[in-house]
């Protein structure tokens, strides 16, 4: 059995047309465990408990932001976005209050919900306005994106926020249906100066994304310095949650500064209280991938594995790499661990008890070091997904790893 501890649900940005869908596909494939880390709003995430629960598949509740590091992009360092230096995506894995958000939670998710939505709407004008200086007119709104998304997914609009991807995909469609298939290559290089193959919704969305709303392009928004690491990783505690960031590594071509060598990564992350980390393994080379694991769990790092599912491009459940293989052995073992870590830390602080982090970020403090705390946590969580499993599978696949 397997575990992907990050994939955006509906209404996030995403390869899933419903909650029920992604729930479908990770049963379908034989996995163990399913984690969510949605942007900004989790009114998806009863649905998911509720399903995952009839499936037998052991959900994990988290999220994910962004955040601004002003000396690292006022210096050019590129972080884990390869086209805009300074800015960092952050998770929490198994947000224990995400049911029940305390009063600080709600203000801080408040906070982020408003930059981001008005950096959305300023995207929306400056896209509109490239477009136009261009000749083709399409009058993309903000409220009509919300509305197209809320009605894809089937939710309320009040719980959709917008991503860069959803700006990108609007426009994508807009001008489909304004120049027609035929006519996007040419309609793409009048807007954008560079000449495009792209054709199909994935293609036209990200070479949109590229091309005009990345840092020194057209329609790029600076972001706003209000949104720090620290506000993020206190937002991850007060959810209940723990720290985590996501690597790119080899997924950015060069790997981007900020996270070579390894060693000096973990030691970044450790000093900064984040006691966790998630590899994306359909972007890593299976040797490039090997060394981070390996070099986050040596460092005291909890490691995780997902798949993001958030482009249309539908891709297996399952973590392989980037030429489609499957994890080595020893990252399979080192995920499937940091999964039951994760499992582990969130059913404990539902319960009101000592997390793997506690509400400060602070380790548990009863074992020696952390390679003793990772293993100990590892083998309770490993408990309660068995247990969930006999309980709620309708078929017993067997042991876990």
């Amino acid at each position: 059995m397997g575990a992907n501890t990050h994939v955006h649900l509906p209404p996030n940005f995403s390869a899933f047309r419903t909650t029920a869908e992604a729930v479908e596909r990770a049963a379908a494939e034989g996995l163990a465990v399913l984690g969510s880390s949605n942007y900004y709003d989790f009114a998806a995430y009863r649905e998911f408990e509720d399903l995952a629960r009839e499936a037998g598949v052991y959900p994990l509740f988290g999220m994910e932001a962004i955040c601004y590091l002003p000396e690292l992009r006022d210096a050019g360092v590129k972080i884990n976005d390869p086209g805009n230096p300074g800015k960092m995506y952050v998770c929490g894995k198994g947000l224990g209050h995400w049911a029940g958000p305390s009063a600080e939670a709600d203000r801080l998710l408040g906070v982020l919900r408003g930059v981001d939505g008005a950096r959305t709407a300023a995207q929306v004008e400056r896209m509109n306005r490239v477009f136009a200086e261009a000749g083709i007119d399409l009058a993309v709104t903000v409220d009509a994106v919300v509305e197209a998304v809320a009605r894809r997914a089937g939710v309320a609009p009040a719980t959709v926020h917008l991503q860069e991807r959803h700006v990108a995909q609007a426009f994508a469609d807009a001008l489909t249906t304004v120049v027609g298939t035929d006519g996007l290559v040419e309609a793409l290089t009048a807007v954008t100066g560079a000449s495009s193959a792209a054709s199909d919704p994935v293609t036209v969305q990200n070479f949109l994304r590229a091309t005009l709303m990345k840092a020194g392009k057209p329609a790029y928004v600076a972001e706003e310095d209000t949104i720090s690491f620290e506000m993020v990783r206190a937002l991850v505690l007060e959810l209940g949650g723990i720290p985590c960031y996501p690597i790119l590594a080899d997924g950015a071509s060069p790997v981007c500064a900020f996270e070579q060598p390894v060693e000096d990564l973990a030691a970044w992350l450790s000093a900064h209280g984040v006691h966790a980390a998630e590899m994306i393994p359909n972007r890593n080379d299976p040797e490039v991938l090997a060394r981070y694991v390996a070099g986050l769990r040596a460092a005291g790092i909890v490691v995780t594995a997902g798949t993001e599912h958030n482009t249309l491009g539908m891709v297996a459940m399952e973590p392989v790499c980037l030429d489609g293989s499957v994890l080595p052995e020893p990252v399979q073992l080192i995920a499937w661990e940091g999964a039951c870590v994760v499992a582990a830390h969130q059913h404990a602080v539902v319960r009101g008890e000592q997390g793997f982090v506690g509400p400060d970020g602070v380790p548990d403090p009863t074992y020696a070091d952390a390679d003793e705390r990772i293993r100990a946590w590892a083998a309770r969580g490993q408990g309660l997904i068995r247990t969930y499993r006999k309980e709620h599978a309708s078929t017993d696949e067997g042991e876990t790893r």
